[in-house]
């Protein structure tokens, strides 16, 4: 892509207590073959040398811009001040434990260009983290579009793949909830009438750590019925029949890693 072409991308990265793994963060956005972007990082108050990792590398690189908070606000405050200090015309969240492959930026910012689009997702690797450092590594493929109601069922959308370009949509922010703030605002989205293009090619592998997945399993389900009841207003039936084909997707889902 001519770099006359080139329109800036404001990465969004909120940290806490990331200082093992931001530093690879970082550089999978420095070594991105698009360079025309900005790294909008916003510690949430973190309490290991997170904040020192940041430093040294801001120091070399000036696209780099750090704002500590001053009290822990959880994600969606820290990634809502990045989005209010961020200065490119798209938007591209990652979150500090994930990594881009190095053309993710060029072949988005391209498809959007070339399709006239406001918002856009890209497939990824899913890669489980065992505590005796195994990894296991699958591909999740994404449709080529998908509409609020199947949005509605099931989010396909990767928080780390999404792209935003804000002058079609206007200034974007994600809603104050401790959970699911980024599926709140691709409802939002395509509620509003923006549709969600798939770019079904892996440009991006997202962390996942081997945990207490009962626990995260109840407690996302929890976040997806509030999101239905008080951020979209659902009616109780419609939640109801929404929320079944959540569970049931999601089942099948767990069952096929």
């Amino acid at each position: 892509m001519d770099t006359r072409d080139e329109p800036k991308v404001s990465v969004i990265t909120p940290t806490y207590n990331a200082a093992r793994f931001i530093e690879n963060t970082i550089v999978s956005v420095q070594q991105q073959s698009y360079q025309n972007w900005e790294m909008v990082i916003v510690d949430d108050q973190s309490t290991d040398d997170t904040v020192r990792v940041i430093n040294k590398l801001m120091e070399q690189d000036q696209r780099i811009r750090l704002i500590e908070l001053n009290t822990n606000q959880g994600p969606a405050r820290a990634r809502n001040v990045a989005l209010k200090a961020a200065e490119g015309r798209y938007i591209a969240f990652l979150d500090s434990d994930d990594q881009w492959l190095v053309n993710k930026l060029e072949q988005q910012v391209l498809y959007m260009q070339q399709s006239n689009v406001a918002f856009t997702y890209t497939a990824y690797n899913r890669v489980q983290l065992h505590d005796d450092g195994r990894k296991e590594i699958k591909a999740v493929s994404v449709p080529s579009q998908v509409t609020y109601k199947q949005l509605l069922k099931q989010n396909v959308i990767g928080c780390l793949t999404v792209m935003i370009d804000v002058e079609k949509t206007g200034p974007v922010q994600m809603f104050d909830i401790r959970a699911r703030q980024d599926y709140a605002l691709w409802l939002e989205l395509t509620r509003r009438g923006f549709e969600a293009h798939g770019i079904n090619e892996v440009l991006a592998n997202y962390s996942v750590r081997v945990g207490s997945l009962s626990s995260n399993k109840i407690k996302m389900a929890k976040q997806n019925w509030r999101v239905y009841r008080e951020v979209e207003k659902l009616s109780l039936p419609v939640a109801i029949w929404y929320f079944i084909h959540y569970a049931f997707l999601k089942t099948k889902e767990y069952f096929s890693y």
